[in-house]
């Protein structure tokens, strides 16, 4: 069978929440891990009547993910990817991406970074939003080596491996798994999501000095509201190599969360905005449809991943190709940038 990263994967998945506290800090993460589940939950992660149903906010319509609460994990050590969400986001907000990945055999842990989250910035009101950014440009890689520590110390309820990591991150979260590139030698791998790692102040803060290979694959979108597009291309032309810069077309920042149209509609509809827009927001009617953040994400994202973290040559060959071209056969639009 050909290498097909775009299709959901053998395993089903399931999900669980820890509490974990970084005594150092003081600091308390609630995180979301998601793991491969034994065979007896096998189609319970995708059936609408035993995924997994939370609360984002009490008193809304709960949203759900393809993962069943609570399920018993395979046994065996999986490799582990770390997820940052952005800016007033959460540890859920792209489980499309998350659970596909824990579908092909991998841990994935995903932390509400503390003070950042959308809960913390709009119904807490924990501060202004440029602390809010102060503070978190601190918290946020510490979380990072807190999460990997703590899964090397069996703190995740499952064995994942702790020596060669995947970090993935959308927005401030993509600045995040940059950011954290000099200062982790356990990562291996980076995919970035519209990240914000070009924004003044946020570029300033990246050391780029790294001396050994990491892969990093940033996703863009061609008409973002809020990270934009430029801002990404000269930071990526300062990446050490190798780095692939795939650039979405007709897509906009939230293109790579869940329900992109649902969030995309009610952030433009909010009457104070907790970043500062580039552009006005269009309508979402106007934009690709929300398979065009969400398939390349699975799919370059778990490829990029699959080469690089479990060095599978079947990943790097399917690499080897034009990105571009691999999205074109699934009707998305892209263009691509290489440096190797």
């Amino acid at each position: 069978m050909s290498y097909d990263p775009f299709s959901r994967g053998p395993h089903a998945v399931g999900v669980s929440t820890v509490e974990l506290v970084d005594q150092t800090r003081a600091r308390k993460l609630p995180v979301e891990v998601w793991y491969p589940a034994t065979a007896a939950f096998a189609g319970q992660d995708l059936a609408p009547a035993t995924r997994d149903r939370y609360v984002l906010l009490p008193g809304f319509p709960e949203p759900w993910q393809l993962a069943v609460r609570g399920a018993t994990p395979e046994l065996g050590r999986r490799p582990l990817v770390v997820f940052s969400h952005g800016f007033g986001g959460h540890r859920r907000q792209s489980t499309f991406f998350t659970t596909h990945l824990a579908s092909h055999g991998y841990v994935v842990v995903s932390p509400d970074h503390t003070g950042n989250t959308f809960v913390d910035l709009m119904i807490n009101r924990s501060g202004a939003p440029a602390d809010a950014w102060r503070s978190s440009m601190v918290d946020r890689p510490a979380d990072v080596r807190f999460l990997i520590d703590a899964a090397r110390d069996g703190r995740l309820g499952v064995d994942a491996d702790s020596a060669r990591v995947a970090i993935c991150g959308h927005s401030f979260g993509g600045w995040t798994s940059v950011r954290s590139i000099a200062e982790e030698p356990r990562l291996a791998a980076v995919v970035a999501l519209a990240p914000a790692m070009g924004m003044p102040g946020l570029r300033q803060a990246i050391d780029l000095a790294w001396t050994r290979d990491v892969p990093t694959l940033v996703l863009a979108a061609e008409l973002d509201s809020i990270v934009p597009l430029d801002t990404i291309e000269r930071a990526f032309a300062e990446l050490r190599p190798p780095a692939d810069l795939v650039v979405l077309a007709r897509t906009d920042h939230l293109h790579f969360c869940d329900n992109a149209r649902l969030v995309h509609e009610q952030f433009r509809a909010m009457p104070v905005q907790l970043v500062p827009l580039t552009r006005p927001i269009p309508p979402f009617a106007e934009l690709a449809p929300v398979e065009a953040g969400t398939e390349p994400t699975c799919g370059l994202g778990l490829a990029h991943v699959d080469a690089h973290v479990r060095d599978r040559a079947d990943a790097r060959a399917w690499l080897e190709g034009s990105l571009a071209d691999r999205l074109a056969t699934r009707g998305i639009e892209a263009r691509e940038v290489r440096r190797r």
